[in-house]
């Protein structure tokens, strides 16, 4: 493995290569393989990663993260801050300035009334949008001038950088949405599936769930990038298929989320093609738990609060799903040094990171048994299945389809077999279950199913608006499209106190404080089964330079930099 994938550390410029062409387009097509396909070209109707990442191409925030994690200028002059009277001193508003001669690729300005129709967008009743916790507290966004952007708070604000920064929160055209709005926003193909934007690509060509072509934006900003004049996007396949493509047979560039065994990965590198890249941040795979009933009995009403779970609602037998997994074998098995243990949904930045919750990390399958037994879960025909009142412990448990998950599965379901515990097990494909279309009964986001695995994280370095994501107004239902962030449909109101609490809190070691409690609450009610703190793994061609891994926001944040090496 290169060595900067062993210090497990963001690549570097250094690592990168060299500086890029000096005339926009010369270095030919860029071929980019995202083996779960993206569904759309808008992150405000997806929750997906992948929607965001191939958005990013296109549309662009005020300001975003770099590799390290820290807020840079992007649309914007400068971050604004109480030190440059950007932000209010009581907090209460902050100030953004549009860089000058700012055009959207169809050669139109862009000015500060699209940043107050992104927020207006995103918060438009019916809407159903998925970064809506970016633009919680926003009484108004005044445009006072076509460069200027006044956000104003309904209080003291004191993070005030989540809305339009990073690449779940862009800016959208005014014009091209404008008949977009509320409940009308899933139904706008075109718009949503090549959006006008400022940044370095134009969508020409965009196939839902499989392929995507983009060519260099003609106005953008620096006048010799991008080098490449063209991009095709693939989806499909799994991540081996990925991994091969770049790594040993070279008909790809960049190869994203290779979600592969750390023996596969070295075997493929050594091929010689390719560089196999990684940067920890705070991507965890998780068990979520289903706390509303997923039976189909139910209808329209299926996993949605007005049915409680016969079998999750029990905190006891939740408890025991967690304790009996080993997730040390899961990390060594799965992962190798691209994965770390860990017990926290919240596990990096290091200070938001708990310390109270390591007991997860010892297996213990007969205290397991014991807590079962306890509230009355036995197997009372003796068929190896504990029941209670007439319910059996039996579960469905879906992923999306990737070796490593099935292996993850296969696992699971053995460890929850030596508790008294059935599973079903059910997988897939990625580009459906990490998809935006709200009449599939198949994403993550619907949970047509008792318990389900994925990787979740979120954009830089403060976890106030991640955080929110639990909160009881935020669980997916029919009302909001299903695009809430509340996967689980866990309700807390003790929880909704602590995240409104931050909101209004300034202090870093009491926000520390206050977003720990809340992670705590999170893993002490089982709502989450944390499993694996995961580094963000991709490989690029050898011939690919400019490539700067970023774990705090889109992967492909700085693809304006991007060329090939002679």
């Amino acid at each position: 493995m290169i060595l900067c994938r062993r210090l497990g550390i963001a690549i570097s410029l250094m690592c990168a290569g060299s500086a890029a062409s000096s005339e926009r387009g010369s270095d030919g097509q860029l071929s980019i393989i995202y083996w779960q396909a993206p569904s759309l070209m808008n992150p405000y109707l997806s929750g997906g990663i992948k929607e965001m990442e191939a958005a990013s191409l296109v549309l662009e925030p005020l300001a975003r993260y770099n590799e390290t994690g820290t807020i840079v200028p992007w649309l914007a002059e400068t971050v604004p801050t109480v030190e440059n009277g950007g932000v209010a001193e009581d907090m209460t508003s902050i100030t953004w300035v549009l860089q000058d001669g700012l055009f959207w690729s169809d050669g139109t300005p862009l000015t500060s009334a699209d940043v107050k129709f992104s927020w207006e967008y995103c918060t438009a009743e019916g809407v159903g949008c998925a970064q809506v916790e970016k633009y919680k507290g926003i009484a108004d966004v005044e445009t006072p001038d076509a460069q200027t952007v006044v956000v104003r708070f309904d209080g003291a604000k004191p993070f005030p950088y989540d809305a339009f920064v990073g690449a779940t929160a862009p800016i959208l055209q005014a014009a091209q949405f404008a008949d977009c709005l509320g409940p009308r926003a899933p139904e706008c193909a075109d718009e949503n599936f090549a959006p006008i934007g400022t940044g370095p690509f134009v969508v020409t060509d965009f196939r839902p769930n499989d392929v995507a072509v983009f060519e260099a934006n003609p106005n953008y900003r620096e006048p010799d990038k991008p080098a490449f004049s063209r991009v095709v996007f693939k989806g499909g396949g799994d991540a081996a298929a990925a991994g091969r493509a770049v790594l040993e047979t070279g008909e790809f560039d960049y190869a994203w989320n290779l979600q592969l065994a750390p023996e596969v990965l070295g075997t493929m590198e050594d091929a010689g093609k390719g560089k196999v890249i990684m940067s920890f941040g705070p991507l965890v795979e998780r068990i979520v738990l289903n706390f509303t009933d997923p039976s189909s009995a139910h209808g329209e009403t299926r996993s949605t609060t007005a049915h409680s779970h016969p079998i999750l609602s029990d905190h006891a037998v939740r408890k025991a799903l967690s304790i009996a997994i080993d997730r040390t074998i899961l990390v060594e098995f799965g992962y190798g040094e691209t994965g770390q243990t860990t017990c926290n949904i919240l596990n990096a930045p290091e200070l938001y990171a708990s310390t109270s919750n390591e007991s997860c990390l010892i297996q213990d399958v007969e205290g397991a048994k014991a807590l079962l037994d306890k509230v009355g879960w036995t197997d009372s025909n003796g068929n190896g299945i504990r029941d209670k009142d007439g319910v059996e412990l039996r579960l469905t448990f879906q992923t999306s389809t990737n070796a490593v998950r099935q292996d993850f599965q296969a696992l699971i379901k053995q460890w929850w077999s030596d508790i008294g515990v059935e599973t079903e097990l059910r997988n897939i494909n990625a580009s459906v279950f990490f998809g935006s279309d709200p009449g599939s009964p198949d994403t993550f986001q619907k949970f047509f199913a008792d318990v389900q695995m994925f990787a979740g994280s979120f954009d830089g370095t403060d976890p106030e608006a991640y955080m929110s994501g639990w909160r009881c107004d935020k669980i997916p239902s029919p009302e909001n499209q299903w695009q809430g962030s509340n996967v689980s449909r866990y309700c807390s109101e003790s929880y909704d106190a602590l995240a409104l609490e931050m909101e209004s809190t300034g202090p870093l070691e009491k926000r520390a404080q206050l977003a720990k409690a809340m992670n705590d609450m999170l893993i002490q009610d089982y709502a989450l089964l944390p499993l694996v703190g995961r580094g963000r793994v991709s490989a690029h061609a050898n011939s690919l330079g400019g490539v700067v891994m970023n774990a705090w926001d889109s992967e492909l944040w700085n693809i304006a930099e991007w060329h090939r090496l002679p």
